[in-house]
C-alpha cells in the first residue's frame, strides 16, 4: 500500500467460542494491525470480548465497535473503558453508537432523541476519562450524573480513544465535533468514505475506520462469489447514505425494490458492484482498494471475513499485508 492505513480483521460475532482466542492469536501472528469486536444484540459483549483478546495477544490494537450509548450507564462505561486502558495502555479503542432502532426497542432503551443521547454519553465518558468530576444533574436530558468521577488511581495515562459509530448526516457532524474518530460501518467505498469525511468536518485529528467484507483469492471470480451472499441486506432505507455517493446508486436502489427477497437481490446483483462494495479479488486488486480508501480519507481498514471457516480465512486476507 502507498498510503498510511492499519489493516485490521473483525472477530466474527458468532464464531465458536473455542475459536475465539485462537483467532485472536493468528491475526496477531499475521501482522494485522487491528482487531475489531462487536456488540450485536444476543452475540456476545464488547468489553468481555476486548479483554480476553488483549489478554492473549501481546501487540494488536483492539477495538469495540459499537457499544450502544442506550443500554450502558456513562459512569460505569467509563469504568470498564479505564480498566481496559490501565491494563493494556496504547492497545484499545472503544466506538460507541446510537444501537440498532430495532435493538434498542426490543431491550426497552429506545430513545426519540438518540442524538442527543450520543452526544451527552460521549461527553460525559470523555470526561470521566481525563479524571473529570461530571454532574449533568441540571444540564443532561439522558445521561443524569452527580458529581461522578474516577478515584485517582483507576485514571488511566492516557484516555483511549472514543469514536462515534454512525452514519447518518447529523450523526457523523456530531461526531467530528466531539469524538475522537468516527466507524464506518460496510459498506465502505471511497465515495462514501469522502461524503462521509466531509459531513464529519473534525475539529481536530480524528480517525476513520472502515468495514468492508472481505475475501482474497487468486481467483477474483470464486473472491466475489465468496461475498455476494453477505451483501444481501444492503439497500434497505438505513443504507442510503453508503448508496448516494455511488455511480450506479439509483439503479442499485431500483434493482432492490424489484427483488421479492435478499436472496434474490444478491443473486442478481451485477459482479462490477459486488466488487465494489466489498473488498474482494486477488491480493493485488484488494491492496489496490485499500489504497483507494486510504486516498479517500480512511484510516484503518477492518476486514469481516465471510464463509464458513472464519479461522482458515485469515491466511488468506494476510495476503494483502
Amino acid at each position: 500500500m502507498t498510503l498510511p492505513l492499519a489493516v485490521g480483521v473483525m472477530l466474527p460475532r458468532d464464531i465458536g467460542p473455542d475459536e475465539v482466542l485462537p483467532f485472536a492469536r493468528r491475526a496477531d501472528a499475521l501482522g494485522f494491525d487491528e482487531l475489531w469486536v462487536v456488540e450485536d444484540l444476543g452475540f456476545r459483549g464488547g468489553i468481555a470480548q476486548a479483554a480476553a483478546v488483549l489478554a492473549t495477544t501481546s501487540r494488536l490494537r483492539v477495538g469495540i465497535g459499537v457499544l450502544p450509548s442506550a443500554v450502558r450507564n456513562a459512569a460505569f462505561a467509563a469504568m470498564e473503558i479505564a480498566t481496559l486502558a490501565q491494563l493494556f495502555p496504547g492497545r484499545i479503542d472503544v466506538g460507541i453508537g446510537h444501537g440498532m432502532p430495532d435493538w434498542m426497542q426490543s431491550v426497552g432503551a429506545r430513545t426519540p432523541r438518540p442524538l442527543r443521547l450520543l452526544e451527552e454519553q460521549l461527553e460525559a465518558v470523555s470526561a470521566l476519562l481525563r479524571g473529570q468530576a461530571v454532574d449533568t444533574s441540571a444540564s443532561g436530558d439522558h445521561v443524569r450524573l452527580e458529581a461522578a468521577q474516577l478515584d485517582a488511581s483507576a485514571v488511566p495515562t492516557t484516555p483511549p480513544p472514543l469514536l462515534a459509530g454512525v452514519r447518518g448526516p447529523r450523526s457523523l457532524a456530531l461526531s467530528g465535533r466531539v469524538a475522537d474518530g468516527t466507524v464506518l460501518a460496510e459498506p465502505c467505498t471511497p465515495e462514501y468514505v469522502r461524503e462521509a469525511i466531509t459531513r464529519i468536518a473534525a475539529v481536530r485529528p480524528h480517525r476513520v475506520v472502515t468495514y468492508n467484507v472481505a475475501h482474497v483469492h487468486d481467483d477474483e471470480a470464486a473472491a466475489l462469489a465468496q461475498v455476494r451472499p453477505a451483501l444481501e441486506w444492503i439497500g434497505e432505507p438505513d443504507w442510503a447514505p453508503h448508496l448516494r455517493p455511488l455511480p450506479f446508486g439509483e439503479e442499485f436502489a431500483a434493482l432492490r425494490s424489484q427483488c421479492a427477497s435478499r436472496a434474490e437481490f444478491a443473486r442478481r446483483m451485477p459482479g462490477e458492484w459486488v466488487a465494489r462494495l466489498a473488498l474482494a479479488g486477488t491480493p493485488t486488486q484488494v491492496r489496490t482498494r485499500l489504497d483507494e480508501l486510504a486516498a479517500a480519507g480512511a484510516t484503518s481498514a477492518v476486514l469481516i471475513p465471510t464463509g464458513p471457516d472464519p479461522l482458515g480465512s485469515l491466511d488468506s486476507l494476510a495476503r494483502v499485508l
